[in-house]
C-alpha cells in the first residue's frame, strides 16, 4: 500500500527530475529514494520516470504528480483541521503582503493578534503583486493583503477598508516648472485637481505593471496627456523621496501617507508638498484580504480577518 511518505517522495523526485539532487532535497541516500520509487512502481504496475538523462515523467508519472499533490494538500489541512479541534490556538499562519502596506498595516494589527493568539507562529511574505498572488495560489502562504481586485483564480476575497491614491505636487517642482505662475497654478489645483494643468512637469512613476501606475497611465490616457517621465523606480517610497526633492510629482496611497512627515506639509528638504485627490473613480479602490477557497481556513486564520477589519 502506497503512503504519504512515498507520496512526498515521489513528488520531490518528480519537481527535481533528478534522483541525486531529490535525495540531497529529502535529507536521504540516493539508494533509499530509488528503493521508495521502485517500491511505487511495483505497487501501481507501471514505470513512473523514462530512466534519460536527464529523467522524464511517464504520463503515468505526470497523472500521479497531479493526484499525489492533491493528497498531500488534504493530507495537510486534515491535520490543521484536527489540531483546531484540540486547540486552536496552537498553530502557524503565513501572510503576504506589499513592504510598504506592511509598514503601515502589521503595526496596527499583529500587536493585537499576537496578545489573543502568543502560541501562533507568524510567518510574514513580502513581495510585489505577482509574486503574492502566486504564493498564495501554491499555497505558500495562507492570506495576502492586497487591492482588489486578485488577478488569480479560486481565491475569496474579504474587504477590510477603502483605499485612494492621491496626487503629490512639491511647491519645487511647480516653481522649477512655472515660474512666477507657480502660485496661480497651486490654486488652481486646490479649487480642482486638473492633470491637463501639469502635463509640462516632470513625472516620477513606478514602473509599468505596479497597481499604482496603471492607475497613473489611465488618469493620464484619460486627461490626454503624454507625460513627461523623468524616472521610473521599483520602489514607492524612493518615488516619493524624490518626489520631496522635487524633481517631479507622482501618485502616492492615502494609506501610505497617513503617518509620513514628509506628507504632512514638507518634504525632507523643505520644500512644501501638496497633496491632492483627483476626484476620480480610477483612484479609488478597495483593500481586501485574499484566500485559496478550496483551502481549509483555521480558526486563527479566521481571527487574523476579523482583527484586521477591526484595526485596519
Amino acid at each position: 500500500m502506497i503512503n504519504f511518505l512515498n507520496l512526498e517522495y515521489f513528488v520531490v523526485a518528480a519537481e527535481e527530475l533528478n534522483f541525486t539532487r531529490a535525495a540531497k532535497r529529502l535529507f536521504i541516500s540516493q539508494q533509499s529514494l530509488s528503493n521508495h520509487i521502485a517500491h511505487m512502481e511495483k505497487e501501481f504496475g507501471v514505470a513512473l520516470f523514462n530512466r534519460t538523462t536527464p529523467l522524464t515523467l511517464t504520463y503515468a508519472g505526470q497523472r500521479l504528480l497531479v493526484r499525489a499533490r492533491s493528497l498531500l494538500t488534504y493530507k495537510d489541512e486534515t491535520y490543521h483541521e484536527l489540531a483546531d479541534i484540540k486547540d486552536f490556538t496552537v498553530g502557524q499562519l503565513s501572510i503576504g503582503l506589499s513592504h510598504t502596506r506592511g509598514r503601515v498595516i502589521l503595526p496596527h494589527v499583529l500587536p493585537a493578534y499576537r496578545s489573543r493568539f502568543p502560541n501562533i507562529d507568524l510567518n510574514i511574505l513580502e513581495g510585489n503583486t505577482s509574486q503574492l498572488e502566486t504564493a498564495l495560489l501554491h499555497g505558500d502562504v495562507d492570506l495576502v493583503i492586497g487591492m482588489l481586485p486578485f488577478r488569480v483564480e479560486n481565491i475569496e476575497t474579504v474587504p477590510i477598508c477603502a483605499e485612494e491614491v492621491l496626487l503629490v505636487v512639491s511647491d519645487a517642482t511647480l516653481e522649477n516648472t512655472f515660474g512666477s505662475r507657480a502660485g496661480e497654478i497651486r490654486m488652481q489645483l486646490k479649487k480642482e485637481a486638473d492633470l491637463s494643468l501639469l502635463q509640462d512637469c516632470p513625472f516620477i512613476l513606478l514602473k509599468k505593471g505596479n497597481r499604482v501606475r496603471t492607475i497613473a497611465d489611465e488618469l493620464f490616457q484619460e486627461a490626454q496627456i503624454s507625460p513627461h517621465v523623468l524616472l521610473e523606480l521599483e520602489n514607492i517610497e524612493t518615488v516619493l523621496a524624490l518626489a520631496s526633492e522635487g524633481m517631479g510629482l507622482t501618485f502616492y496611497p492615502k494609506m501610505f501617507a497617513a503617518n509620513r512627515e514628509a506628507l504632512s506639509g514638507t518634504g525632507d528638504a523643505g520644500q512644501p508638498l501638496g497633496l491632492y485627490s483627483l476626484k476620480n473613480p480610477i483612484t479609488h479602490g478597495t483593500l481586501a484580504i485574499g484566500y485559496h477557497k478550496g483551502h481549509y481556513m483555521s480558526q486563527a486564520t479566521k481571527e487574523f480577518i476579523r482583527i484586521s477589519k477591526e484595526m485596519v
